[in-house]
């Protein structure tokens, strides 16, 4: 009878352990340098932030509304994002081999940062709740993002099994 195999991030005593493998760590490491570059460059004329920085009012006249919760609210969004990739930019540049360790608060940060990095790849791959990721064909010009976003989905699942443990 084999081993059952480590779940890629699991509850380790106070702390968390993530079971990833070299390249699996490096690319969501390097993902989460890509998420501070664009919450970095002012311009989001692609709309890609729009899930990052939501709509807070909706209605019709309420333009002026939603300006001022901008206005108000954005620089403190940006701030608590860039906060959290820092935190996890240091827990896994803290890390050898196949494991990474995390504290309470660097799985918090981590959850944040992969949740939003898996937001601007949904908006970018435009993704709702009728999405089915399995009726995408292999040989779709766009598989390869869509494999990716199912890889952050399957991660963020795995992240918050190990928060709820």
């Amino acid at each position: 009878m084999g081993r059952k195999p480590r779940p890629p991030i699991e509850r380790h005593g106070a702390g968390f352990r993530f079971n990833l493998d070299l390249e699996e760590r490096e690319m969501v490491h390097r993902l989460m340098g890509e998420m501070r570059a664009l919450l970095e460059d002012p311009d989001d004329g692609d709309g890609r932030l729009k899930r990052i920085f939501p709509t807070a009012y909706h209605q019709d006249g309420d333009q002026a509304l939603d300006d001022e919760y901008q206005r108000l609210m954005r620089e403190e969004i940006l701030a608590s994002r860039l906060k959290g990739l820092d935190v996890v930019d240091e827990f896994m540049n803290a890390a050898s081999g196949d494991r990474a360790n995390a504290t309470e608060a660097q799985m918090m940060a981590f959850l944040q940062a992969l949740n939003g990095i898996r937001l601007v790849l949904g908006t970018m791959l435009d993704v709702d709740e009728a999405h089915d990721l399995d009726d995408i064909a292999e040989d779709h010009p766009l598989a390869g993002e869509y494999n990716l976003y199912d890889f952050l989905s399957w991660m963020l699942d795995w992240s918050v099994r190990a928060v709820q443990s």
